[in-house]
């Protein structure tokens, strides 16, 4: 397939860009580079797939030296004309949409970075896949959009009408988007809600990273709601594994879908929603442990409340993607940090 992959300079779209290369489709990867987080970190992806970073700066095509099939371009999804003229020309039959305007915290201070990327972006996606005629559109969602919910695990299934930031409004957003037009236009679209992503290469603004740096450094970590967190960690091969096999499979409308009893997770349109997480969510607090012990350091601690816009537990029902997919995460949370701590240690250098 021709595959166009967004966000490829970012953390999970890097890593999809390289699967689908290894297996053979032609990829397009773009991304806007924007300094949300550290650039460096975002061309040192680029590099490590093959991709000259100085060619990438210049917003030049790059041909990958290690992926035959990998092409990136420096493109912003807000940029309307340039999209367009990128889907005209390259006829993509797929289309996996991974960037973003990205973390809860910073949508507090910067609203307007977020309509523009997740709302005005998306739109033009969505608008490109109509009039190319893509015949899949697969799009990063999150578990934020579960807000205030309380059941646990989270499903799919259950209404999410409240969410907490503006992030996770986005989000929400998104997959309303994606339904009008998978129903008026019959483009199948499949809308993921990752639960907290983690491995080497990740993002700098995520507890893992964070709290590796510090512990480092000897400085103490910022322990929020003092440490009565739970997450579901997936690790990002677990999570690549399930986007390139969602991509793969096109939604069908379901013929017994009914509006006197409507599931938000699909529709009698060509539209399905799922949760790609982990299923076993895990206590801050023994994650912490976790990259302890894979530093041969403790950490310091300093216990704070909840952030504004935060929730305190993630948990992911997955059993749609196992049934529709066979989706089986397979990496521990204890293998998963003791990958990305020896990644940060070689990557900076901090010995």
């Amino acid at each position: 397939m021709k595959i166009l992959v967004t966000g490829t300079a970012g953390f999970i779209g890097s890593f999809v860009a390289v699967r689908l290369a290894e297996r053979g489709d032609e990829v397009v990867g773009i991304d806007n580079i924007n300094e949300y987080y550290d650039v460096n970190l975002k061309y040192g992806r680029l590099e490590r797939d093959g991709l000259d970073r100085r060619k990438a700066e210049a917003g030049e095509w790059v041909e990958s030296s290690k992926y035959p099939t990998y092409r990136f371009k420096r493109t912003n999804i807000e940029d309307r004309p340039a999209i367009q003229k990128l889907f005209e020309k390259e006829k993509f039959d797929t289309v996996c949409h991974l960037a973003a305007q990205a973390g809860v915290r910073y949508s507090l201070v910067n609203p307007y970075s977020y309509i523009d990327a997740n709302i005005v972006g998306f739109t033009n996606l969505l608008e490109c896949c109509r009039h190319n005629e893509a015949k899949h559109l697969v799009y990063a969602s999150s578990s934020s959009v579960y807000g205030l919910n309380e059941k646990y695990p989270f499903s799919v299934r259950d209404n999410v009408d409240h969410p907490i930031s503006l992030y996770a409004a986005t989000k929400k957003a998104n997959e309303l988007m994606a339904h009008t037009y998978s129903h008026l236009y019959r483009i199948p679209t499949t809308g993921l809600r990752f639960f907290t992503v983690y491995g080497p290469w990740g993002r700098p603004d995520m507890a893992l990273f964070l709290f590796t740096k510090a512990i480092l450094g000897d400085k103490p970590i910022d322990v929020f709601n003092h440490g009565k967190m739970k997450r579901d960690f997936t690790y990002i091969n677990d999570i690549v594994t399930g986007v390139v096999k969602v991509l793969d499979k096109p939604p069908a409308g379901d013929p017994k879908w009914s509006g006197k009893d409507p599931d938000p997770s699909r529709s009698q349109a060509p539209y399905r929603l799922y949760n790609i997480g982990n299923n076993s969510p895990v206590e801050l607090m023994e994650f912490i442990e976790a990259i302890e012990k894979a530093l041969g350091k403790k950490a310091k601690k300093n216990f704070l409340p909840m952030q504004p816009g935060d929730v305190s537990a993630t948990w992911a029902d997955v059993d749609d993607l196992v049934e529709d997919f066979a989706y089986k995460p397979a990496v521990t949370v204890g293998e998963g940090v003791m990958n990305f701590v020896e990644w940060y240690v070689e990557y900076y250098k901090m010995q």
